[in-house]
Parts: structure tokens; sequence; C-alpha cells
């Protein structure tokens, strides 16, 4: 019998653990979707960071639930972290950025209660702003990101993205939006996922 109860636990484990990588997975596909973005134009990838907290919150909501504990941000932004330091997309900004932004959601997740609706709503506020860690180089690093532009991206790509970069008024607001957006986005996700939600109180 013990053995039993041993082997179901082991099994609903692996599968917790299977359901967090897939929304790790599934964070990676949105931060690369809001990346493309700039392919429209380089507005979509500077100010994008405040609209995709919208999806953001699904993966973070149910990643939540899995994870009645220390650890989703760490995991999320740390699969991230990993991928891209690997593949060389991580400069010191974005390091300091994610580290930063994680460790805040981290600590409030702790002082709301892990186990607790409180709690992932508003850890999830410093999480939401994970895309701008990655866009800050261009704003840390601008001659460095106009060169790779000139290298990487269409011709006249460049002169698009300095008036962008000039705009601080613009990334201001779009920085701002993106906590009431947050807070918007994570209640949208609780009526969407009423059943995962239910799990923590």
């Amino acid at each position: 019998m013990k053995s039993s109860n041993n082997y179901s636990s082991n099994i609903r484990k692996s599968k917790r653990l299977t359901h967090c990588l897939l929304m790790a997975v599934a964070y990676l596909a949105i931060f690369i979707l809001g990346a493309s973005s700039g392919m429209i134009h380089p507005m979509c990838y500077a100010y994008i960071g405040a609209l995709l907290p919208l999806l953001f919150s699904f993966v973070y909501l149910y990643t939540a639930t899995l994870m009645p504990r220390f650890g989703v941000a760490t995991l999320l932004n740390g699969f991230l972290l990993v991928l891209f330091l690997l593949s060389g997309e991580a400069d010191g900004a974005f390091i300091i950025g994610m580290v930063v932004l994680t460790a805040l959601s981290e600590i409030i997740r702790k002082v709301k209660g892990y186990n607790t609706l409180k709690g992932v709503r508003w850890s999830f506020v410093p999480f939401a702003f994970s895309f701008f860690a990655y866009t800050l180089h261009w704003w840390t690093d601008t001659e460095g990101s106009l060169a790779a532009a000139v290298e990487e991206m269409p011709a006249g790509y460049d002169e698009l993205m300095k008036p962008v970069i000039d705009n601080i008024p613009m990334l201001v607001v779009a920085m701002i939006l993106t906590i009431p957006v947050a807070i918007l986005a994570m209640r949208l996700a609780e009526r969407a996922m009423k059943k995962t939600a239910a799990t923590v109180n």
C-alpha cells in the first residue's frame, strides 16, 4: 500500500514537472513572438512589452498553481536566461534586469503568500516587465544596437530605430501602462482559468 502511494506521488510529481517545463517553453514562445514584432516596426519591439503581460499572465498563473512555493518567476525567467546566455543573446542589462525582476516577484509572492491569489496577482506585476529587460539594450548600448541592426535587419532599419530610442517619454508611458495591463491581464487569466485559479485561495 505504501509503495502504491509512493508510486502515485511520483507520477504526480512527474506530471507537475512536465507541465512546468511546458509552461517555460510557452513563455519562451511568447518572448520570441514579442521579439519578432520588431520586424513590423521598431516601435513594436520597443513597446510591445506593455501588452505581452496579457499572454504572460496565463503562463504565470498556471505555473503558480503547480508550484505553491518559491520558484515560479525563477523557473520561467531562469529558463529564458540560460537559453539566452547559451545563444549569446543575453547582455549585462538583460541579466541584471531579469535577476532584479525575478527577485522582486519572488519576494512579493513570499510576503503575500505562496498559496494565495493575492500572492500570484501582486508578484506578477514586476514579472510583467520581463520583456523590457530584453529590449533594455537599445537604451544601455544604443550604438551597439544600431550597429547590429545594420548587419542583421533590412536596409534603413537603424534609421527607423533612432527616433524610437530617442523618444524616452513614450518609453516611460509604455512602462507605466504595463502596471494596469498586468493587473487586468491576471484578472482575465483568472476568469478564463476558473478551475485553475480556484486551486489557490
